[in-house]
């Protein structure tokens, strides 16, 4: 990596836990000089303006997610692992697997309204979690895991749907109680599709 691009990927590395704690409207460009320590014409020799960086943490931080997620479902021997693997990933919203929670959920709230760049990239970011989900649920039908009748398309929907909800809750309250129950119900329904 040339010493330019090192210098963008570590402003990127710094902003983008920023970004996805403080949101996009509510970090600065001071924000993102504390943590890097690097000058505003630093800052701007990399980035032309805050919009363009955010959209560089936005990819970062679903990134670093999405990384994380795979490596976990990708130790799964099942696809009842993989949902339960799933679940158990995002099931501690308090102490979530990233600096600031889930990046779909923060983003998606703050630019569903604001920003269409960002409102696409979470729209793709759903969008992939719930095919993610939809073909654990198809293949464990494929092999017989599964029933045949389960519809895979809407129940990926139905998890995603309810841990992101159950994120939010636990968030705003700070305890998982309410998302622990959301887990207890997923996985009987899975339990319950199960053969």
């Amino acid at each position: 990596m040339a010493k330019g691009e090192e210098t963008r990927q570590f402003i990127i590395d710094k902003a983008a836990p920023i970004f996805n704690t403080k949101g996009i409207a509510a970090t600065s460009m001071s924000d993102i000089m504390e943590a890097t320590k690097l000058s505003k014409g630093s800052m701007y020799v990399h980035f032309e303006n805050k919009e363009v960086l955010a959209c560089a943490a936005v990819d970062h931080n679903m990134k670093v997610l999405g990384d994380k997620l795979m490596a976990k479902i990708s130790q799964s021997k099942t696809a009842k692992e993989e949902l339960f693997t799933y679940i158990d990933f995002f099931s501690n919203a308090v102490n979530p697997p990233l600096t600031g929670g889930c990046p779909l959920l923060n983003f998606g709230t703050e630019a569903d309204d604001t920003n269409p760049v960002v409102k696409e990239k979470i729209n793709q970011g759903i969008k992939f979690n719930q095919k993610l989900l939809e073909n654990s649920i198809k293949k464990g039908i494929a092999n017989g895991e599964f029933k045949p009748d389960w519809n895979a398309g809407d129940f990926g929907t139905v998890i995603f749907a309810m841990m992101e909800g159950g994120h939010l809750i636990s968030r705003m309250s700070g305890s998982n109680d309410k998302m622990q129950i959301i887990v207890k119900t997923l996985k009987k329904t899975i339990e319950e599709n199960t053969l």
